[in-house]
């Protein structure tokens, strides 16, 4: 039996157009707006507290005590006895000149003392014989003032002599070059044969004491203008005498072992430089640290009272100033002008702009707006008053 399309065309037409019906409600029911809600955001209370602070300086280490070894006669170069860049004690033979010529001056000086020695001798024993006749008038006045003055004359001459023996002593004494206290030798700068001769062209090596060490850095004008005024407005205090601890960092971030103290601060500013040298001794037993060394040192022992902190995410940069995002009693986010201070880990000091007790926005500040609707969050702001705490 044949069908005309009629009886079956018509149906699937109605069909076609009530699925693209349903299409095109489905679409516009996706595509219909959802009400926005609150903005989820974390928030801390403001809880000003006392704040340990740390400075950090570029500084360089120093050799407390730096002894050029010099020769002290002229003569010979025989022997050096030390192994270059090690360290060496107090006494430590160090060079050895050539003694032989020392030692005869020495022979020939004592000869000289014995010879005064004999004539003192002879002119006491003269003098003894002339004073008896003197008194009895059996020699002249000038025979016993003659007597008398050679006397005098050879004892003179034996206390000069003595002298020379003692200057031919310390001159054989000055052929052994001595370290004169425990520290780090150099290079010689005379190898054996040389001839030395008192002055600079006699220096040997130098020998450099690293237990303790220096450590010196440099304050500029400016960071002691900071300091003097934050200070003048009870926003840092710094201990008493200046009693600064000082931690050493090294080039690899690792804090070196032992603290030092500051003991000494140049009295004036450098012309050139603008800045005013401070000096920190600390031991180096282990010799850790040697002379020339760029390291950071850090003073400790600085408070900012009553500091208020906030983590540096809740800070924003405005045009003209920074700002942060303060949640008032009605739930509702205002923006506060703050003045920031120093870092303190991520986090920022807030100087003037925010009172204890206030919530500032945290996560979130930077989607925050004046219209902004408000949910804030309670396990975050936990979190963060933590790290305020810290």
């Amino acid at each position: 039996m044949k069908r005309s399309f009629s009886q079956y065309g018509a149906p699937c037409g109605h069909v076609l157009v009530l699925m693209l019906a349903m299409a095109l409600a489905g679409c516009k029911q996706e595509a219909a707006p959802v009400a926005a809600g609150p903005l989820q955001v974390t928030a801390l209370t403001v809880e000003p507290r006392d704040t340990p602070v740390q400075f950090e300086f570029v500084a360089q280490t120093q050799s407390s005590r730096e002894v050029q070894i010099q020769a002290r006669v002229d003569g010979f170069l025989d022997r050096r006895l030390y192994h270059e860049g090690a360290m060496v004690r107090a006494g430590q033979p160090l060079f050895q000149m050539d003694r032989k010529p020392f030692m005869a001056a020495l022979q020939t000086a004592e000869g000289q003392l014995a010879q005064q020695r004999a004539r003192v001798e002879v002119t006491a024993a003269n003098l003894a014989r002339v004073r008896p006749l003197a008194a009895r008038n059996a020699v002249s006045k000038k025979d016993l003032d003659d007597s008398v003055g050679a006397e005098k004359s050879a004892r003179a001459a034996v206390i000069s002599a003595e002298g020379e023996v003692r200057k031919a002593e310390l001159n054989l004494g000055y052929t052994t070059i001595q370290s004169p206290l425990a520290g780090l030798s150099s290079f010689a700068k005379q190898q054996e044969g040389s001839y030395l001769t008192v002055g600079q062209q006699g220096l040997l090596t130098t020998v450099s004491q690293i237990d303790p060490i220096w450590v010196n850095f440099s304050v500029s004008e400016n960071q002691k203008l900071g300091f003097t005024d934050q200070i003048a407005k009870g926003q840092l205090l710094f201990p008493k005498n200046m009693n600064f601890e000082v931690e050493v960092l090294l080039a690899d971030g690792s804090a070196f072992p032992h603290r030092g103290r500051i003991n000494f601060a140049a009295p004036s500013f450098d012309a050139q430089t603008g800045t005013f040298m401070v000096r920190t001794e600390l031991p180096n037993p282990e010799g850790t640290l040697r002379p020339g060394q760029f390291v950071r040192a850090r003073m400790v022992g600085a408070v900012r009272p009553a500091a208020v902190r906030v983590p540096q995410r809740a800070v924003q940069q405005g045009a003209r100033s920074h700002y942060v995002w303060v949640i008032g009693n009605d739930g509702k986010a205002r923006q506060r002008v703050v003045e920031v201070g120093d870092w303190y880990g991520d986090e920022w000091f807030i100087n003037d702009g925010l009172k204890r007790g206030e919530r500032v926005v945290v996560e979130g500040a930077g989607r925050v707006t004046p219209a902004s609707a408000l949910k804030v969050g309670t396990g975050t702001a936990q979190l963060a008053r933590a790290e305020v705490a810290r």
